[in-house]
C-alpha cells in the first residue's frame, strides 16, 4: 500500500484521517503533516499515526492531501515543492484553488487534483466532487475516490464546474442548518418548547432527505404528495413563494460561486 500524507491536520484533515482508518487504511500507510506541537501529540495518541513535519511528510508519501485554507496554499505548496518528485499525487482541497496554480508551484510530472468536500463528512455522509489536473491517470482519480470515499459520496465533474459546486454542495449544509435554525425559531414562536421544536425538525430534515435518496423520486413529486389542495401546507408555500424564497436562494448560490472565482483569481 502507498503512503499517505495529510498536511493539515484542522477539522476536515482530521475527517479524512480517521474515515481512512475506519476504512481499513494501515496507520503505517498514513503520515500527517502538522506544525503544533500539542496537536501533533493529540493525533499521535489517538490514531496511533506518525506526525512529522510538511516537508518530511511530502518526501515520504506518494499522495499528499492539502487541506488548508486557500490563503495559506502558495506557502505550502513553497515549503514541499522542492521534495516532490514526478509521480507523486497532490490533492487539494482547498476552496477556489485552481489545479493550474498548484501545478505551476510543483514540479513536472507531479499530478494534481482538486477536490470540494463537504463538512457532513464528519459524520461520514460527504459529498466530494474531484476534478483531475492537466495531467491526471485514471489510477489516480481511483485513488482520490478512495480517499474521499471513506468519509461519503465521491463525484468526478470538470474543473470548471467546481465553483458551482462549491456553492451548491460545499457551502450547502450552511443552507440547510440555516432553514433549520430557522424553522426551530419558528416553532417556538408558535409556541413549541426549543426542544420539541428542535426534535421535531431535526427528524423531519432526516426523513425527508431519507425519502429523497431511498425513492428516487424527483423532490416536485414528493412535496406535492404533502401538499393537499387548500391545505396547510399550500398555505405555507404559498407564503413562501410570495417571498421569493426560490430567487434568494439562486442569488445566494450566485453569490457563494462568485467569490469562489473571486479567490481563484486572488490566488
Amino acid at each position: 500500500m502507498s503512503q499517505t500524507a495529510i498536511l493539515g491536520a484542522g477539522v476536515m484533515g482530521e475527517t479524512l484521517l480517521s474515515g481512512l482508518v475506519r476504512a481499513g487504511r494501515r496507520v503505517d500507510d498514513l503520515l500527517v503533516g502538522e506544525k503544533r506541537a500539542e496537536r501533533a501529540r493529540e493525533l499521535e495518541e489517538r490514531y496511533g499515526v506518525a506526525v512529522v513535519a510538511n516537508v518530511e511528510a511530502a518526501r515520504r508519501a506518494d499522495t499528499v492531501v492539502l487541506v488548508v485554507k486557500p490563503q495559506d496554499m502558495g506557502d505550502v505548496l513553497a515549503e514541499i515543492a522542492p521534495v516532490l518528485r514526478p509521480g507523486q499525487l497532490v490533492v487539494s482541497l482547498a476552496a477556489g484553488t485552481t489545479t493550474a496554480f498548484i501545478e505551476l508551484r510543483v514540479p513536472e510530472g507531479v499530478a494534481v487534483v482538486r477536490v470540494m468536500p463537504n463538512t457532513p463528512a464528519l459524520v461520514d455522509e460527504g459529498m466530494a466532487a474531484i476534478s483531475p489536473g492537466s495531467h491526471c491517470s485514471e489510477a489516480d482519480l481511483t485513488e482520490v475516490e478512495s480517499l474521499m470515499g471513506s468519509v461519503g459520496r465521491v463525484l468526478r465533474i470538470p474543473e470548471r464546474q467546481q465553483d458551482a459546486v462549491t456553492a451548491i454542495s460545499g457551502s450547502g449544509p450552511a443552507y440547510i442548518f440555516f432553514v433549520v435554525e430557522s424553522m426551530i425559531e419558528a416553532g417556538v414562536h408558535l409556541g413549541l418548547p426549543r426542544a420539541t421544536a428542535s426534535d421535531l425538525v431535526i427528524q423531519t430534515l432526516v426523513g425527508s432527505a431519507k425519502m429523497l435518496r431511498e425513492t428516487g423520486t424527483h423532490p416536485t413529486v414528493l412535496r406535492e404528495q404533502v401538499t393537499s389542495p387548500a391545505g396547510t401546507t399550500a398555505s405555507a408555500l404559498r407564503e413562501l413563494e410570495v417571498h421569493k424564497v426560490r430567487a434568494a436562494f439562486l442569488a445566494a448560490m450566485e453569490a457563494a460561486r462568485d467569490r469562489s472565482r473571486e479567490l481563484a483569481e486572488g490566488s
